[in-house]
């Protein structure tokens, strides 16, 4: 499963890349304005950083302004991924980009069928938001599972990228699920390293160390 970071902080994308551990960054326009910083630029930074595929967000609900938007960022670098929404427009602007030859992200896909309709308009990839259906007391690991399935069942392209992950716990579940890509913020991907096993074993093994030869 490829892990992507889920952020628009330069310092942490550094961290991660860092870890040697990183295959892509998403970004959206709230994770931009806590940075205060132009968006172009911070993508042409990400992207110096990270040759993965980096999701640019469009601000646009229009077709042609998704249009308009995504090309301008398009032109930054050669592993932008346009990010749409999952609507009728967004799917317009799949199609169009799809013809171009650009790279999409369709975002905020809560449902099968939103799935199953970006694969068939060329989607690179696909982003359900599981804890967001958690929080409306629905369960999002099983959106995971039945797109997995029709894509499976069909032979669709697009990547799976579970999105709106919370915690290690939705990691475990999405790799058991087979999802392609796992985007999450930086405290989850240190989260995933930490067990309180590692550090009571580490500690051990330093005392022993020093009480045989000081």
């Amino acid at each position: 499963m490829e892990l992507y970071i889920d952020t628009a902080s330069l310092d942490e994308i550094k961290q991660a890349h860092d870890m040697g551990v990183l295959d892509g960054v998403t970004t959206n326009p709230s994770l931009i304005a806590k940075e205060k910083v132009p968006y172009a630029k911070r993508l042409a930074e990400i992207c110096e950083v990270v040759k993965g595929p980096v999701s640019a967000e469009v601000i646009a609900t229009d077709y042609e302004g998704m249009l308009k938007e995504g090309r301008e960022h398009a032109k930054i670098a050669p592993n932008i991924v346009i990010k749409l929404p999952s609507t009728l427009d967004g799917l317009r602007a799949c199609k169009t980009f799809s013809e171009e030859g650009k790279k999409t992200n369709l975002t905020l896909c809560f449902q099968p069928m939103q799935a199953m309709l970006v694969a068939k308009a060329g989607a690179f990839l696909v982003s359900p938001f599981i804890g967001r259906l958690d929080d409306v007391s629905e369960d999002g690991m099983d959106l995971i599972h039945r797109i997995r399935t029709i894509y499976d069942n069909y032979g669709y392209k697009t990547k799976v990228l579970a999105a709106s992950i919370r915690h290690p716990k939705h990691m475990v579940d999405c790799a058991l699920a087979g999802a392609d890509v796992a985007t999450v913020p930086f405290a989850v991907i240190k989260q995933l390293l930490s067990h309180p096993l590692t550090d009571s074993g580490l500690k051990k093994f330093v005392e022993d160390y020093r009480k045989a030869f000081g």
